[in-house]
């Protein structure tokens, strides 16, 4: 690490001796011989460890020159020693402090006391130098910890967020596979009560039956296992499309006949019920939906307007049209629910449906799923019902206009 030094006198025999007293230590000397040299050379090179400045000198003496070298901001740490043939009383001694002077050197100079003092400062100018270069290796080091810090930060977000999509997935599994059970709970389960009860009564007392009845009951089964086995492969379908994602596909549907079709299913309950079944929706109502979709949506509906209605009662389906939504009605004449239970009609709080008016089971899940497929459609579900007075169900789906 140079120690560079900066003599200023206008005798160039005292920066001789100067220099001469001082080459043993290794310095590196510049020389001036007035205060506009020595300022002259400091544009140039700033980085001295320690500046030998004549006081009396023709035209700027050292006082001045000091104090125009502190009035740089990058000259301000250099030490001064003022080097002085007669200023050695305490008033010059003060006024060489207030310069910015560190030391006074009395000529003729003695050299060891020159060197000693030189050497202090020297050691103090290396011992700064080791300083910031430590600082300046602390600062690397802290610029590079908050750097990793910030990239362990960023990695640990990332992760965060991996796991939160991971569990968002895992809950949209989860929920897939609920919609999945309710789907076949709610829309296969009734047919195959009403499968089983045909081929039952066909099977236990075929001797009572005459051939007219036969007949009757073998269509019913013929029919009702046929629409089971179409539907479960649009189960199987719709479950594939859950697993890629693609699950909504909307198109146009003509609204009664998808209707119709989904109620096939459902008649023989209503008939086993004595219930009036009624699709009075209008035959050239259009709507966009996704004929799976809206096929569950009726079924799971009307299959509890069925299940709360007592042995003579009323399911009527109505729907009308604005300019943008078609609103679907199922109205029943069953036992109605109280408001607790409307409250949390759609909520997924886990509980239990009631049985029906024939002690009918349920998941619960069914409406759940409804909500869901109502909402991916950008409709919206309400209910209206009194306890004995039935209920009346509308939901809405787009429009095809």
């Amino acid at each position: 690490m140079p120690v560079k030094i900066l003599l200023v006198d206008d005798n160039d025999n005292n920066l001789l001796s100067m220099e001469v007293a001082l080459e043993k230590e290794n310095y590196i000397f510049f020389r001036a011989n007035s205060g506009r040299e020595a300022l002259r050379l400091l544009l140039h090179e700033s980085d001295f460890s320690l500046i030998l400045l004549d006081v009396k000198m023709p035209i700027m003496d050292g006082y001045e020159t000091a104090e125009l070298i502190y009035q740089r901001d990058k000259l301000k740490n250099i030490p001064i020693i003022f080097i002085t043939a007669h200023d050695y009383e305490e008033g010059a001694m003060f006024k060489g402090y207030q310069a910015g002077a560190v030391d006074f050197i009395r000529k003729p100079f003695n050299p060891e006391i020159l060197r000693s003092k030189v050497a202090v400062f020297a050691e103090l100018y290396k011992k700064t130098q080791l300083l910031r270069k430590q600082e300046e290796k602390l600062q690397a080091i802290n610029d590079d910890l908050v750097q990793l810090n910030r990239e362990l930060e960023q990695r640990v977000l990332e992760r965060t967020l991996a796991l939160e999509n991971m569990n968002h997935e895992l809950q949209a599994l989860n929920l897939s596979k609920d919609k999945f059970l309710s789907v076949m709970s709610h829309d296969l389960r009734n047919p195959l009560t009403a499968l089983l009860a045909s081929s039952g009564k066909l099977s236990d007392s075929p001797e009572s039956l005459n051939p007219k009845q036969i007949k009757q009951l073998s269509q019913i089964i013929h029919r009702t296992s046929d629409k089971l086995l179409n539907q479960l492969n649009e189960v199987i379908e719709w479950a594939k499309k859950q697993s890629q994602k693609a699950s909504f596909n909307p198109e146009k549907v003509r609204l009664w006949e998808n209707i119709e079709e989904s109620l096939e299913l459902l008649r023989p309950n209503v008939k086993q019920k004595r219930i009036k079944l009624q699709n009075n929706i209008a035959k050239d109502i259009e709507v966009m939906a996704d004929t799976l979709m809206l096929r569950s949506i009726v079924q799971n509906l009307v299959t509890n307007a069925i299940k709360y209605t007592s042995e003579g009662g009323s399911v009527l389906i109505n729907a009308k049209t604005d300019q943008q939504m078609a609103s679907i009605f199922i109205e029943d004449t069953g036992v109605g629910m109280t408001a607790e239970t409307k409250a949390r009609l759609f909520a997924n709080t886990g509980q239990q449906s009631l049985a029906g008016t024939n002690d009918e089971k349920g998941s619960g899940l069914g409406l759940l799923l409804v909500n869901d497929f109502v909402g991916q459609h950008g409709g919206k579900i309400d209910v209206e019902s009194n306890v004995g007075a039935g209920t009346i169900i509308r939901f809405t789906i787009p429009f095809y206009q």
